[in-house]
């Protein structure tokens, strides 16, 4: 049975497997990993994982809450997903909700089900209402979102390409 769990230090070789199962870039949604941060050495990884954790933290992240969660399974990290839930310049563009699963653990449904967990995640820290988004080609996201009662907006351009802009009424 797949586990949620907070981004840890301890599982720095099975997120680099993940990591390297994506390919080169920093694009996997729901890892929160920016071009800066440098996960290739133990320290780094473990600087990065104690941003992330600072992050869930409104006050520690500049008023922009964001908890990060790892999708693990028998110790293999097998997707990420994150809950924007402070004042975030990201949300207009990005949603409250962005999640990604390596390529080998896709059609397992696990997408969904970290969606319904971060759903009850969002009611606990007292929000109404989601957005989440999706590029427009991604319809297996498109449909994990209406599944979770996601009602489509519009479709926007965005700097990294058209998305499809959805609202969850928790």
């Amino acid at each position: 049975m797949p586990e949620l769990i907070a981004p840890t230090a301890r599982l720095h070789t099975a997120w680099t497997e993940a990591h390297e199962e994506w390919g080169p870039g920093v694009h996997e949604d729901g890892f929160g990993l920016l071009p800066s941060d440098e996960v290739g050495s133990p320290v780094g990884f473990a600087l990065w994982v104690a941003r992330l954790a600072d992050a869930a933290d409104p006050a520690e992240a500049g008023g922009a809450g964001c908890r990060y969660r790892w999708i693990v399974e028998d110790g293999r990290v097998l997707g990420g997903i994150a809950l924007r839930h402070g004042p975030d310049d990201f949300v207009p563009e990005f949603g409250h909700i962005g999640y990604g699963i390596r390529p080998s653990a896709r059609r397992r449904g696990l997408a969904g089900w970290a969606l319904g967990r971060m759903l009850d995640e969002a009611r606990r820290v007292g929000l109404r209402r989601l957005l989440v988004t999706c590029a427009v080609d991604n319809l297996a996201s498109a449909k994990t979102i209406t599944r979770h009662g996601g009602v489509l907006d519009d479709v926007r351009d965005t700097g990294f390409g058209p998305v499809r802009r959805y609202w969850i009424a928790l």
